[in-house]
């Protein structure tokens, strides 16, 4: 059993990763690309998930991670809301907004995860203790 170290070894944010190059690929055809309001907010909020993870991490301690990841999660809730703006108008179809929403959805639910582990732990730092099989 393996100890997390690094924050790219987190599902969560190798997800959140994934859930970013979904977003800033959409975003950069057609009709998207042209409402740049809508398409520098998305990707603002998409990159907001993976970076609070990572920053959450790398501070030391599980409250302050916690605190971080909610924040990520908060972002992916942003991301639900603006796809149904982009399908609003025009531009992604149900298909596209049904791929993003299930990967956000995903994404909010690994980093739920996480922060209910993190809760649980008696111990106050995370780094020494977080294992890949108990995620």
């Amino acid at each position: 059993m393996a100890v997390i170290s690094k924050f790219e070894e987190l599902e969560c944010w190798k997800m959140a990763r994934i859930l970013c190059q979904l977003i800033y690929k959409t975003t950069d055809s057609g009709s998207f690309a042209k409402d740049f309001s809508l398409k520098d907010q998305i990707i603002r909020a998409s990159g907001s998930v993976m970076d609070n993870i990572a920053e959450g991490f790398e501070r030391g301690g599980n409250r302050e991670f916690i605190q971080f990841l909610f924040i990520s999660k908060a972002s992916c809730a942003e991301v639900k809301s603006q796809i149904y703006r982009a399908m609003d108008r025009g531009h992604i179809d149900k298909s596209g907004f049904d791929e993003i929403y299930t990967l956000a959805e995903e994404v909010s639910k690994l980093i739920q995860g996480l922060i209910a582990y993190l809760s649980k732990s008696s111990k106050k730092g995370f780094k020494q203790k977080i294992q890949n099989k108990e995620l």
